[in-house]
């Protein structure tokens, strides 16, 4: 199959960029995305152009280093796969593809379609771990814990934090990423003595950042490629509000005895 390509290239940051137009010819339909893009930029070496740059690694859909934008969509048109799964198949022989990095001021490109999501790195350090002496290595069922919460734990922890929930969200939100972050050690046991402060700096951070506000549009769930559910904004905002309540009760209290 042959395809027209238009690529966003940009050299950096501080650059304009602009999308540059490249023929892929003779792609198998059973080739990744990627291994497409190898394809093109075998030729643009070849011909001692510049190759088009973009992020991966494992390229088995669970480090979330793949990611961009293909035709308006993250990741592509097939719903739960990342970029790295997404085989040309989905497409057919003559289409224009367009091609573009996530677009979110908190994720600065860094070069073609590769952006800076170090972001998401810092929401973590200001809260996503548990800090608390747990001891030892417990036997496995001394820490009870239900079946529906370790479920619910489990599907949050599938977050690979791609970055393609912000880059959908018209507000470009990080709600869907913080949230699963934030619900999947609040649902277990050893999360609960930091539960509210990690909800309350995490969000912080998140604003710090520069991502928007979440307004339910859903755009997030959609372009997700683990299919995280909306639910967990609704926990993280009900626990950001208890979070906020008991904050503002300790301050009261201690002003009050002072």
């Amino acid at each position: 199959m042959n395809l027209t390509l238009h690529v966003w290239r940009q050299k950096h940051a501080h650059d304009q960029g602009s999308f540059v137009q490249y023929e892929a010819r003779d792609i198998s339909p059973d080739m990744s995305f990627l291994e497409m893009l190898d394809v093109v930029n075998e030729g643009l070496i070849t011909r001692g152009e510049e190759p088009i740059a973009f992020d991966h690694d494992c390229r088995e859909g669970i480090c979330g280093m793949c990611g961009f934008v293909i035709n308006g969509i993250a990741h592509g048109p097939r719903r739960g796969t990342t970029v790295c799964q997404l085989h040309m198949r989905s497409f057919k022989d003559g289409d224009t593809l367009y091609l573009e990095p996530w677009r979110a001021r908190a994720f600065p490109v860094i070069k073609d379609l590769i952006v800076n999501r170090s972001a998401f790195d810092r929401i973590i350090q200001s809260g996503g771990f548990i800090s608390v002496s747990t001891g030892g290595a417990p036997e496995a069922n001394s820490l009870p814990v239900s079946k529906e919460d370790a479920d619910l734990s489990m599907d949050a922890a599938e977050c690979i934090g791609c970055g393609a929930c912000v880059a959908a969200c018209p507000n470009a939100s990080a709600m869907l990423y913080t949230a699963a972050k934030v619900s999947h050690l609040g649902l277990l046991p050893q999360g609960q003595p930091e539960r509210y402060q990690r909800v309350l700096s995490m969000m912080a951070r998140a604003e710090q950042e520069g991502f928007g506000s979440c307004t339910n549009i859903g755009e997030c769930e959609a372009a997700c490629p683990k299919e995280i559910s909306l639910d967990f904004i609704g926990r993280l905002n009900r626990d950001f509000i208890k979070a906020s309540f008991l904050k503002g009760s300790k301050a009261s209290r201690k002003s009050w005895a002072g």
